[in-house]
């Protein structure tokens, strides 16, 4: 049965015979294999992309969201492997002993990378579910990933916008949003307010996703634009969820941008030190004695 069967956007899927339900399951698996983590929104678009199932809403809710959650809840499908940021636990930090505070003080101790090199970088994201999709590669560059959840705040720009001012080297924000009305507004909107709010900076703002070469390039699946966004009457074409980019590809992407400010001897001289303070910050933790 081919994804056309099921209609056009926002239509809901026909029912499906027991088979082609697990046909769909090993497309999940293997669309997340080497992809993961990703957001259910994001694996939708691969499975679009891969012709498995139509791009409909309904096919998102029913079919995507139903069988990724009934495969995680019986053990066919990891649940690390689909990223959610938008929803968290709020705790402050504690530690059942200071001996427990000491070890894992050593065991995740790190040195300010940007203090060593000529620039300073921050990536901003539109959606928060995304956030778990490049986690991985902010953190293993030191690397601020400022979430924006559609249009930020004044009080989050203006908080930004001290950190940047901050800054006494070159400062270069990398962001990624969708291409819609209001994902292209966003950028514009921000880098202007942080302009305003930190003038004295010197700031470079850069759009990383979704570009319109992307689109061509990846043959992202489009969506229609929503007449509902005040923005649309400016905008041409149809839109693209920053989703719909491949996650493997989204994180090379922002990797890429990072590596462009790093010297490399630098980071492998700072890694050295913190290797040996880590090592000393462990002696510490061994010796203790309540």
């Amino acid at each position: 049965m081919s994804a056309a069967t099921y209609g056009t956007y926002g239509a809901s899927p026909t029912r499906r015979t027991k088979a082609e339900i697990e046909a769909i399951k090993a497309a999940i698996l293997e669309a997340l294999l080497d992809q993961h983590p990703a957001t259910v929104r994001g694996l939708f678009y691969q499975l679009v992309s891969r012709g498995v199932i139509a791009k409909t809403e309904g096919e998102y809710r029913s079919t995507v969201c139903r069988l990724t959650a009934d495969m995680r809840r019986h053990g066919e499908l990891p649940y690390a492997w689909l990223a959610d940021n938008t929803r968290w636990m709020r705790k402050s930090r504690s530690w059942s002993s200071l001996e427990d505070a000491l070890a894992e003080t050593a065991e995740f101790y790190r040195r300010a990378l940007w203090a060593e090199q000529d620039a300073y970088v921050e990536v901003w994201l539109e959606k928060d579910a995304l956030a778990g999709v490049i986690l991985d590669v902010t953190c293993e560059y030191d690397v601020p990933l400022m979430v924006t959840r559609g249009y930020a705040s004044l009080s989050f720009l203006y908080s930004a916008a001290e950190a940047i001012a901050a800054q006494d080297k070159p400062v270069f924000l990398y962001y990624l949003g969708d291409h819609d009305p209001s994902g292209v507004d966003i950028p514009r909107k921000v880098e202007a307010e942080l302009r305003r709010l930190a003038p004295g900076a010197d700031l470079f703002f850069s759009r990383l996703a979704v570009l319109p070469e992307q689109i061509v390039d990846l043959d992202l699946p489009t969506r229609p634009t929503k007449k509902t966004d005040s923005r649309s009457k400016r905008f041409v074409g149809e839109s693209v969820e920053v989703d719909a980019i491949p996650p493997r590809k989204l994180r090379d992407v922002v990797k890429r941008a990072i590596e462009r400010h790093i010297d490399f001897e630098r980071l492998e001289a700072l890694e050295e030190i913190e290797a040996q303070e880590r090592a000393t910050l462990s002696g510490i933790a061994e010796r203790w004695q309540p």
